[in-house]
C-alpha cells in the first residue's frame, strides 16, 4: 500500500489522490487501507515515516568520519545520491513534505529525527570551534537544510514546468560546499598562548 501510495501522490499529488485509486493500485479494498492508516493523513504519514526511517538509516550508517563538518558534507552528498535516484522520494520530500492539513501543520517523526541529528552535528562543530560566524545553531541548521530544499525544489520545476532553475546536481553540491565552509572552519583553531 505504502509503495502505490508513494507512486500515486508522486505522480498526481497529495490532494488529487484518493485513499480509492491507493487500495486499487495496491490490489486491496479501501476499508483495508483505511483499517491499516485509519485515514488518507494517516497513510500519508506512514509514507512520511517510512521514507525518512530509511534516509534516517543511511545517514546513521555514515561513519567515516567524526568530523561533524566533514559528516556535513557526506550527508549532503547521501541525499543529493538519494534524490537522484527515486524522483518520487524527490516529489513526495520536497512538495508534499510540510504542508499545512486539516490537523495543522504536518512534520514527520522521522524528518524531526534528521533534524535533530543535523543539530547534533552543528552543536558538536560549535564546541571544537570550528563555526566561523556567531549565529546560533539552530538558524545555520535551518540555513543548510533550506538552501538544499529550496535548490532541489526549484530545479525539480525546472524539469516539470520550464521554471528558470537549470543548474545541476553538481552546482547544488557545489553551492552547499560554500555554505558549509560559510559557517565553519575547515579545522579547529589551536588555543592561543597568552
Amino acid at each position: 500500500m505504502l509503495a502505490a501510495a508513494l507512486s500515486l501522490i508522486a505522480e498526481q499529488g497529495y490532494a488529487q489522490t484518493s485513499t480509492a485509486q491507493v487500495a486499487r493500485k495496491a490490489g486491496t479494498s479501501e476499508s483495508q487501507l483505511i483499517k491499516h492508516f485509519g485515514s488518507k493523513e494517516g497513510l500519508l504519514e506512514a509514507l512520511f515515516e517510512a521514507t525518512w526511517k530509511d534516509l534516517n538509516g543511511r545517514v546513521g550508517q555514515l561513519t567515516s568520519s567524526d568530523d561533524p563538518v566533514e559528516r556535513l558534507r557526506a550527508i549532503v552528498a547521501l541525499m543529493l545520491a538519494r534524490f537522484a535516484a527515486n524522483v518520487e522520494v524527490r516529489r513526495l520530500l520536497l512538495f508534499e513534505g510540510r504542508r499545512i492539513r486539516s490537523r495543522g501543520a504536518a512534520v514527520s517523526d522521522g524528518f524531526i529525527r534528521f533534524v535533530e541529528g543535523i543539530d547534533a552535528l552543528v552543536a558538536d562543530a560549535k564546541r571544537a570551534g570550528r563555526l566561523r560566524v556567531p549565529v546560533a545553531p539552530r538558524a545555520i541548521r535551518s540555513v543548510l537544510i533550506g538552501a538544499f530544499e529550496g535548490m532541489l525544489r526549484d530545479r525539480q520545476l525546472a524539469e516539470e514546468a520550464s521554471y528558470p532553475a537549470a543548474y545541476s546536481r553538481k552546482d547544488i553540491q557545489r553551492a552547499m560546499e560554500a555554505l558549509i565552509s560559510a559557517f565553519f572552519i575547515d579545522s579547529p583553531s589551536p588555543p592561543s598562548r597568552k
